[in-house]
């Protein structure tokens, strides 16, 4: 069940994942995240990053997500290619797990400068969970 997957959205990406709970969805997305970078296969999971945030609710926590991502990635020079998240009601704890970025091997795309709300959407879908947004490219 456990998915990601990108849609397009103007000139910015959309990323969306999928899991049998909120926290596996907000995993995927936070793998759709990467890839919009760079090839995930290339990054290995070398060293882990500690996040934790709280939000209101849980849209909103999934951006803090994301943004909390975006800022290890450009002020460790890392990119990530696994991650862990546990919720407890609007807070979360994550792992993320990867390496210092080595521009040989991780040849970027583009620059995610944050997530938006645009299209934000943390909720049930079918049998699982869907979490989604649009970054800022």
């Amino acid at each position: 069940m456990s998915v990601w997957e990108h849609y397009e959205h103007d000139a910015d990406i959309g990323v969306r994942g999928f899991g049998a709970s909120a926290a596996e969805a907000f995993e995927q997305a936070a793998l759709a995240l990467t890839a919009v970078i760079t090839d995930i296969d290339a990054v290995q999971a070398k060293e882990s990053v500690t996040i934790e945030c709280s939000a209101p609710d849980l849209e909103l926590l999934f951006c803090e997500w994301l943004n909390a991502l975006v800022y290890e990635m450009a002020t460790s020079s890392m990119l990530f290619s696994r991650y862990r998240v546990i919720i407890s009601g609007v807070r979360l704890a994550g792992t993320a797990w990867g390496e210092r970025i080595d521009a040989a091997r991780h040849r970027a795309a583009v620059e995610v400068k944050g997530a938006t709300y645009t299209t934000l959407r943390v909720a049930r879908h079918e049998d699982g969970w869907v979490a989604q947004t649009v970054v800022d490219v």
